[in-house]
């Protein structure tokens, strides 16, 4: 359904495969002999948005437009690819801004999966599930008890309190208190998740009421697509 109501897009994921090589495929990817084709093929559809040729309907069928990809590191491998074609295609080599992961509530190790409620917090979360999943299951780099704690002081580059509030404080000269307070011993793992706990309470209670406010007139408005070129 997608090819057919944008064939560009199609014929642009075509062209990449035709400039790619089996070879070069497993070199970048790590695919084996044993690898279905969907995997192998995939790359090129990853590839093919990364020109504005692809859209016409939203750049009026120009192709020399520049495209700036936000992403993180393990979405690296496809757009190295891309930049690599994009001179064969006759198309500008897209830019990439390599974003920090988010990590899962259990460390930087895991991931978040929808399949997994405990391992992140979801937008639709209460003020309740919020709590309660921070306290529980946030991982600490506090130390094992508080005397020791006090003497050495908080991990902060494994505590994911700190790392959420990395991503989530914006003042700069609190989270460096907090960075330093925890640190030092002075601050203990409860009041940084207390922290966290009242900052998420806040931005999603703002979020779930501006959720409230969108309709299926807003919905459709927003997925119709149109022209970004005056």
């Amino acid at each position: 359904m997608c090819f057919r109501q944008c064939p560009q897009f199609y014929h642009n994921m075509m062209r990449i495969q035709r400039s790619v090589t089996y070879n070069q495929i497993k070199g970048i990817f790590g695919f084996g002999d044993s690898d279905h084709i969907g995997k192998i093929a995939f790359p090129a559809v990853q590839a093919a948005p990364s020109f504005s040729s692809s859209f016409p309907v939203l750049f009026g069928g120009r192709a020399d437009l520049p495209c700036l990809i936000p992403c993180a590191i393990d979405q690296d491998p496809y757009f190295r690819m891309t930049r690599d074609v994009a001179p064969r295609l006759g198309y500008q080599k897209p830019a990439l801004l390599h974003s920090s992961f988010f990590p899962a509530l259990q460390g930087a190790m895991t991931k978040m999966s929808a399949s997994d409620p405990n391992s992140s917090i979801f937008v639709t979360d209460t003020a309740k599930q919020i709590k309660t999943k921070i306290n529980k299951h946030a991982f600490s780099g506090g130390r094992d008890t508080v005397e020791e704690h006090r003497r050495l002081g908080g991990d902060c580059s494994v505590d994911i309190s700190y790392q959420y509030l990395t991503f989530f404080l914006e003042d700069d000269a609190r989270l460096e208190k907090v960075r330093a307070d925890y640190s030092s011993g002075e601050l203990l793992t409860g009041f940084l998740k207390k922290e966290l706990i009242e900052l998420l309470q806040k931005l999603m209670a703002e979020q779930q009421e501006r959720r409230k406010a969108v309709t299926d007139e807003v919905l459709k408005h927003f997925m119709t697509p149109r022209p970004m070129l005056s």
